[in-house]
C-alpha cells in the first residue's frame, strides 16, 4: 500500500507520540507500506523550525534528510499540476500546505494519513 503522510504525523511517527493511532502506528510500521513524504511538508517542517514554532532534535538540514532515510520514505516532489490542483480547491481549508497535500493525495490517487478534520471534507481518501 503507497499512502502520503501528513506533516504532523510526520512528526508525530518520529517521537513515538500517543496521539497517532494504532491503526497509523501499524501502517507505518509495515515493511510493505510505501510511504510518501512531500516536499510540501519538508517545507512546512524546515519553515516552522526556522521560526522557532517547532523544536527538531537536530537543525533541520541534517533531521529531515536522516528521518526521510531513516523511515524510507519516499520523497514526493511538487509538481505544476499539483500546484494548480492545490490553488483551484474549494476553499474549505486555508493552509497552503495541507492543500497542496490534498492534491497530491488526489493526483497521486493515493490515501492521506491525517488526523486533520477539515481534510476529510474534501474528495480525498485519509487514514486515521
Amino acid at each position: 500500500m503507497r499512502v502520503l503522510i501528513d506533516t504532523h504525523a510526520a512528526l508525530w511517527w518520529d517521537v513515538a507520540d500517543e496521539r497517532l493511532s494504532e491503526r497509523v502506528r501499524g501502517l507505518l510500521r509495515d515493511p510493505l507500506t510505501e510511504v510518501a513524504f512531500s516536499v510540501a511538508s519538508a517545507w512546512e517542517i524546515a519553515t516552522k523550525a526556522s521560526r522557532g514554532t517547532i523544536e527538531l532534535a537536530a537543525p533541520v538540514e541534517r533531521y529531515l534528510p536522516k528521518r526521510i532515510a531513516q523511515y524510507r520514505w519516499t520523497p514526493l516532489a511538487i509538481t505544476v499540476e499539483h500546484a494548480i490542483r492545490a490553488a483551484v480547491l474549494p476553499r474549505i481549508h486555508a493552509d497552503p500546505f495541507d492543500r497542496l497535500l490534498i492534491a497530491q493525495a488526489q493526483i497521486e490517487g493515493i490515501p492521506l494519513v491525517t488526523t486533520d478534520a477539515a481534510i476529510t471534507r474534501y474528495d480525498v481518501e485519509t487514514i486515521w
